[in-house]
């Protein structure tokens, strides 16, 4: 930072994508009154646009600096990430954090130590990149019943999704440009395979209904074996995939949870979100349905949204979680949904409470269905259908209908 006087000294650990972010931000605001204490990074070999002395490699040369009380927890690994949270909680002070897997795993611990040691936590950009999805829920709809929150939360699998559709790219050099732009990782399991995702969800069903559920109990499809066959399938009845995080609460206060490829009709918002772009729906129940839209990866869009959690910590601000005091809405994943399937040679559906089964599509290198099935049940299958290369989508009753019509009608033409 430029060598001015300053009130705060911001600790910040990890300098990867998103910390660059940050910090190419923080050198743009000369008023924030921000002195960054040195940067905690944990290789000493690594290259880095700062010199050497910019950095420190042991956190608690930041968590025992009693001159820094605010902090930006910005690295991967999420177990080093949830004891350097903890820490700064039981410590009584402010943090910002990025890291969406350790933060959907251990929030309900995260919660209480707020409470307890009256410290602050931020995660803003763990959740929608550039988008304010938490502080939309937690402020502005803290006090109003929503059905329903749906979206795009995922830049990584968005981008191939939509360069698979516009340029006719396949998934393996769509997943290959992708990391080669930097919004996916080497290993790009976790954005492809919806645990990303889900671990966002998570987040948002907390502030959104109140409730804080484990990643694993959501069920969560991703990606990785989408074809070309199924873009081509969605587009005969003017839809498109998208992997979509979805919670809904029925009349009963029953929640359901799921990720899920979904044929998204054109008429919807989330039809035109295209590349690293995140979008959102929520639905409350007076107010009408509302959008955001933003991007959702890279250094500086992520980046931004941190420093948005920092100035706000700054002025004091934080979580309520005012719906989790309540306790109204618990989980139930029986609903049933209908879905799209398709089955490479050779493999065939497991077992399982199939309704309204319909083959609607059969070529010498697959069989593609409709049927409808339980989130409980789909889930109980899940590990079959991934063994088997299975790809399923949720798809409306109505597009069900209608693409078996549609499929049927372009055979014959082709057949003619």
């Amino acid at each position: 930072m430029k060598n001015k006087p300053s009130n705060i000294r911001l600790g910040i650990f990890g300098f990867g994508c998103v910390g660059q972010g940050l910090y190419d931000v923080l050198q743009t605001i000369e008023q924030a009154g921000i002195e960054v204490a040195p940067i905690c990074v944990k290789d000493k070999e690594k290259p880095r646009s700062l010199p050497a002395s910019a950095f420190t490699y042991n956190p608690q040369d930041l968590l025992q600096d009693e001159s820094i009380t605010l902090f930006a927890e910005l690295i991967s690994d999420a177990d080093e990430a949830y004891s350097i949270v903890k820490q700064a909680l039981v410590a009584g002070k402010t943090i910002v954090s990025a890291n969406k897997k350790m933060l959907a795993t251990h929030l309900p611990e995260l919660i209480k130590l707020q409470q307890n040691y009256n410290g602050t936590l931020l995660y803003e950009a763990a959740v929608g990149g550039s988008i304010p999805i938490i502080r939309t829920l937690e402020s502005y709809y803290s006090s109003e019943t929503l059905q329903r929150v749906s979206g795009i939360l995922n830049g990584s699998s968005n981008y191939i999704l939509s360069k698979m559709e516009s340029e006719g790219l396949s998934y393996s050099l769509a997943l290959q440009q992708a990391q080669k732009l930097g919004f996916a990782e080497a290993d790009p399991t976790l954005d492809v395979g919806g645990f990303d995702t889900v671990n966002k969800l998570s987040l948002i069903a907390a502030h959104a209904f109140g409730v804080t559920v484990k990643p694993e109990l959501i069920l969560r499809f991703g990606i990785d074996v989408v074809g070309e066959e199924d873009l081509e399938a969605a587009a005969t009845i003017e839809a498109r995939i998208r992997l979509v995080a979805f919670a809904e609460v029925n009349p009963f206060n029953e929640l359901n949870l799921h990720v899920l490829p979904t044929f998204v009709p054109a008429q919807r918002e989330l039809y035109h979100v295209v590349n690293e772009t995140n979008g959102v729906t929520i639905d409350p129940v007076f107010a009408g349905e509302q959008f955001i839209k933003g991007r959702g990866a890279g250094s500086h869009p992520t980046g931004s949204a941190v420093w948005a959690d920092v100035s706000a910590a700054i002025s004091g601000y934080r979580y309520a979680y005012r719906k989790t005091k309540i306790k109204t809405i618990v989980l139930n994943q029986d609903k049933k949904i209908t879905i799209y399937l398709r089955c490479p040679g050779g493999a065939s559906l497991p077992e399982a409470a199939w309704e309204n089964l319909v083959k609607i599509q059969e070529t010498g290198e697959a069989t593609s269905f409709t049927a409808d099935i339980s989130v409980k049940e789909l889930q109980s299958i899940q590990t079959d259908l991934a063994a088997n290369h299975i790809f399923i989508a949720q798809i409306a009753a109505e597009q069900a209908v209608n693409i078996a019509l549609k499929l049927k009608q372009k055979a014959e033409v082709a057949y003619s």
